[in-house]
């Protein structure tokens, strides 16, 4: 694995690397389709993002079901604000737009309200809160 990790300020919005691959074996395990990745530049991780599809196994909100996820984005302290979150966020939607777990309509992403910088990240992207707060954590969305 990789040490990968965010800047003190952000522990609180992003959870560990390896949380989420144990979270990767509860998806799969319950029906899910999880797609965890490391983000790269040339050859030097720099990022950690995980999609899902469909089930979690997890509570979800009102919106997840058949629709993919944006469970986690990271990108390492040594490598933020180079733009490299923003070319992630691209990847990742041309990945989810090929719908490879099923058809949706809906890309959704939980995310915690003071988390300012993600919030326009995602609003950039044409991400809208959807009003649903889950889990201590705003729900917005993309339709795909």
């Amino acid at each position: 694995m990789f040490n990968l990790e965010v800047s003190e300020d952000q522990l609180q919005f992003v959870a560990s690397n390896l949380s989420s691959v144990a979270s990767c074996y509860v998806l799969a395990t319950n029906g899910g389709h999880p797609f965890p990745f490391i983000i790269y530049v040339d050859e030097q991780p720099v990022g950690f993002v995980m999609l899902a599809y469909g089930t979690t196994g997890y509570e979800e909100p009102s919106i997840a079901e058949d629709k993919y996820c944006i469970m986690r984005l990271m990108i390492d302290k040594q490598y933020q604000n180079r733009g490299y979150g923003r070319e992630a966020m691209k990847k990742i939607l041309e990945f989810i737009r090929i719908f490879p777990a099923g058809p949706a309509h809906y890309c959704w992403i939980p995310y915690k309200s003071e988390n300012i910088p993600a919030k326009n990240l995602y609003e950039s992207f044409g991400f809208r809160d959807s009003g649903e707060v889950f889990n201590n954590e705003s729900i917005t969305v993309l339709p795909i």
